[in-house]
């Protein structure tokens, strides 16, 4: 499937990448949720269970490198990232969403920033757009 934008967050903060995600829905836009993925659900948590617990025991997996749950989450997530126009980092974001955001990148999509970032940091130049919350993002859209 393709998709205008691929939503990328932490899973600790889906609820509100959930909420950018029902938005921009409403605006008529396709969206890729991580947390919507049949993956992230049969191997990370329900879209209702708690986040934090959630993601807790999805990082004590052991032997993660070779674990098919594993696999599957990440195989799932980089088809649609590379079937999305539009890449959206909206923070807070961790170290696999800033890996997502290296490789939108390069597959030469437009990439946006959601949220303040409040340091220099040079390599956020990869984003062509950035706005300080979802409200100013979806202003635009």
């Amino acid at each position: 499937m393709k998709y205008d934008y691929f939503i990328a967050g932490k899973y600790r903060n889906k609820e509100n990448v959930l909420d950018l995600t029902r938005r921009l829905r409403e605006k008529g836009k396709s969206v890729y949720c991580f947390a919507e993925s049949m993956a992230s659900i049969n191997h990370v948590g329900e879209i209702d269970v708690d986040g934090e617990n959630a993601m807790k025991r999805f990082e004590s997996i052991h032997d993660w490198w070779n674990d098919s749950r594993v696999q599957d989450v990440f195989r799932t997530d980089l088809e649609a990232e590379k079937n999305s126009d539009n890449f959206v980092l909206l923070m807070p974001a961790g170290k696999s969403v800033h890996i997502e955001a290296g490789i939108a990148y390069g597959l030469g999509e437009h990439c946006i920033l959601v949220g303040k970032q409040e340091t220099a940091e040079s390599l956020y130049n990869i984003f062509e757009e950035h706005y300080d919350n979802p409200d100013d993002f979806l202003a635009t859209v």
